[in-house]
């Protein structure tokens, strides 16, 4: 009996140890898993949409008024006048004094053509007028003294006027060997270089006067009634601060049948500002009277691609997904996402 207590003893001795802490590893996964914490049992949470309304934040309450919503009608801006200058007989271009975008003035020489042909052809019919000038005037003596007959002389006046009308015209075509600027402009889409071959009526440059623009805008058939001859219209450009006034100057009389669409052309009163022609121009004209709902533009909060505006109802601010029309000053249309009497928070609370 004693040695079996001995042996049990021994026992007790080396498995105490491993036993003890086998039971506190239980006890602490028992603990850290929450088995002695209170339970909550099974539910809905409370969850409030937006944040807290911060006390003194201003608010405004959305109304839906009768107006006539903005549209906007895009252009272009192309020279009134320009000019295109090109070559009035075959030759080589010998020079090109002006590159595209360079101001000129009038008479200023812009390109020089190859004129050794013409030349020649002038120095025959300089030679060809100084014989029939000589005939005529041999014919017209003979004639004064009775030793030819009227027929000879009109014969003689006749190729004396033709060979003076020749040289005339060699002359002009002469001149047009030097390529001059008609106006004080600018020159726009310089199309040949020195070098090239021209060929009579290939256009070399163009010079447009800056001083004299205007926008032609494809007008839909049904926004037509809010176009007169003589309007006033102010004209925004790409490019360009603030905006600049226009005024109605032709309404063509032809539908085009791919758009539907007429060309209505408006004056631009430029004053000093250089506008480029092809600049991107747009009109804003008003749109058929109906119900709509403006807020102040600083209300609306742009991310991305999406707009939002911030509603308070029953003391919170609640972010709202709306869709807007074209601002008018500082106000702007909502044309979808918010409805007559909500309340806004014009001045966008910070979300957390």
């Amino acid at each position: 009996m004693k040695a079996m207590n001995e042996k049990f003893s021994k026992l007790v001795k080396r498995t105490w140890r491993p036993v003890v802490g086998l039971l506190g590893l239980v006890v602490l996964i028992l603990w850290t898993s929450g088995a002695w914490d209170k339970k909550t049992g099974p539910g809905k949470v409370e969850s409030l949409p937006g944040v807290p309304l911060p006390e003194g934040v201003n608010s405004l309450v959305a109304k839906a008024t009768l107006s006539a919503s903005p549209i906007e009608v895009v252009g272009s801006v192309v020279p009134e006048a320009p000019v295109n200058l090109s070559a009035r007989f075959p030759a080589t271009i010998q020079s090109m004094r002006v590159a595209a975008g360079d101001a000129v003035t009038n008479g200023q020489v812009l390109a020089t053509l190859d004129d050794r042909d013409i030349r020649e052809q002038l120095a025959a019919v300089e030679s060809q007028f100084r014989q029939a000038e000589t005939e005529y005037n041999r014919a017209l003596g003979l004639f004064e003294k009775g030793a030819a007959t009227d027929q000879m002389r009109v014969a003689a006046l006749s190729g004396f006027e033709s060979a003076r009308a020749r040289l005339q015209q060699v002359r002009v075509m002469l001149s047009y060997a030097v390529v001059v600027s008609p106006l004080d402009g600018i020159v726009t889409d310089r199309r040949m270089e020195a070098g090239d071959l021209a060929a009579p009526g290939q256009v070399l440059m163009t010079v447009y006067d800056p001083r004299r623009m205007r926008v032609d805008i494809p007008v839909p058939v049904r926004l037509l009634p809010r176009f007169t001859l003589g309007q006033t219209l102010e004209v925004t450009l790409d490019g360009v601060s603030g905006t600049i006034k226009g005024t109605v100057q032709e309404i063509v009389a032809e539908v085009d049948p791919s758009s539907r669409t007429r060309k209505v052309k408006v004056r631009l009163d430029a004053g000093a500002v250089r506008i480029l022609p092809g600049s991107y121009a747009r009109v804003v004209v008003d749109g058929e009277s109906h119900q709509s709902v403006r807020v102040p533009a600083a209300a609306i909060v742009r991310i991305g691609q999406q707009e939002f505006i911030q509603v308070a109802s029953e003391g919170r601010v609640i972010r709202r997904v709306v869709r807007t029309g074209v601002a008018q000053g500082d106000q702007i249309e909502v044309l979808s996402g918010l409805a007559d009497g909500e309340v806004i928070v014009p001045e966008p609370v910070k979300e957390d």
